[in-house]
Parts: structure tokens; sequence; C-alpha cells
């Protein structure tokens, strides 16, 4: 099975990496929205925004590497069917989920760590705040993050929309290649 991308093609790697950064922001997109209704009451008070920030942490360890990978492995090139507009947008497009990505990650973060605390993942280590205690951070972290999170997920729908044309209308390779390792462009 083939690991690294090729020009023709995608890799394992590149492959898990994307769906796995995938089903993360999905799932924290819906975990956000459903845990900030939760009561003081609840069971779930606690439990969620605490595997919200961990999941969120560990995004940010993938992305970091996502992004190392990406660096040092070779992208395929575009499909011959492909217009001029459809690759320019795509990597415009793959440009600003990378960023809104960060910025969410990072946006999050901050409103936990406002106060000076670490952010615990899962029990298995913690990671300090950067900033310690600055006041009202965590309201304006907390506006970034809505508005970003948002921005992303309207993205992340375009962007299957798109592969999804691809897919059924274009009747090309384009979501193929994220399906299956080492898929040529034939």
């Amino acid at each position: 099975m083939q690991v690294s991308n090729t020009s023709a093609g995608f890799g394992l790697m590149t492959i898990v990496i994307h769906w796995v950064a995938a089903v993360a922001v999905f799932g924290l997109f819906a975990l956000g929205f459903w845990m900030v209704d939760l009561t003081y009451y609840s069971e779930w008070y606690q439990r969620a925004p605490d595997i919200h920030r961990s999941v969120g942490v560990l995004l940010f360890g993938l992305m970091v590497f996502r992004l190392l990978w990406r660096w040092v492995c070779t992208s395929p090139r575009p499909l011959a069917g492909h217009k001029r507009w459809e690759v320019v947008s795509a990597l415009i497009a793959h440009g600003f989920m990378y960023a809104l990505i960060f910025v969410a990650i990072v946006s999050g973060f901050l409103i936990s760590t406002a106060d000076g605390s670490s952010v615990s993942v899962f029990g298995w280590f913690d990671v300090p705040s950067v900033t310690g205690q600055v006041k009202r951070l965590e309201d304006t972290a907390g506006l970034v993050h809505y508005w970003s999170t948002w921005a992303l997920v309207a993205l992340a729908l375009l962007h299957s929309a798109a592969a999804l044309k691809h897919h059924f209308i274009d009747r090309d390779n384009t979501l193929r290649r994220m399906l299956v390792p080492g898929r040529e462009d034939t």
C-alpha cells in the first residue's frame, strides 16, 4: 500500500489525515453546538467541554504534522480535465480551511486558558496557558472562535459539494483519489 503521495495520486498518510481531520472538525462543531446549551446540572456539563478541548488539542497536533507532511511530500498534480479556475479555487479554499482550523483551535485554547489554567488532554498531559490571566480575553477569543468555526464548516461543506460535483457530474477521479491510496488520475 502506497504511504506517500506521488505526482499522480494521494498516499495513505494524506488520506488518513484528511478524513480524521474532517471527522474531528465536524465532530467538534457538533459537540460545541450541543454543549453550549447544557445546564449546570447536566452530567455532560463538565465532560463535553473536556472532550471538546482534548480533541481540539489533538487536532492541532495533527494539523501541524499535516503541514510538515505536505512540506516534505509531493502533492499530486491536478487532473487533466480540471479548469484553471477550479485549480485556483481549490488552492485558495484549502489555504483558508487550514487558516480557519488554526484560528478556531487557537481561539478555543485562549477561551479555556484566559484565566491562566491549563488544558488537560484526556488526563494524558496538560497544555499550559500561554497568556496567563487576561481579563476579557475569553470574550474576544469566544467571538473569534464562534465565527471561525461557522466559516470553517461552511467552507468545508462547499469543499464537499465540489468533490461531489466532480464525482457525479464531471465523473472524474477527484473524490476517488482521496478515498483510494495511489489512485491514478486516469
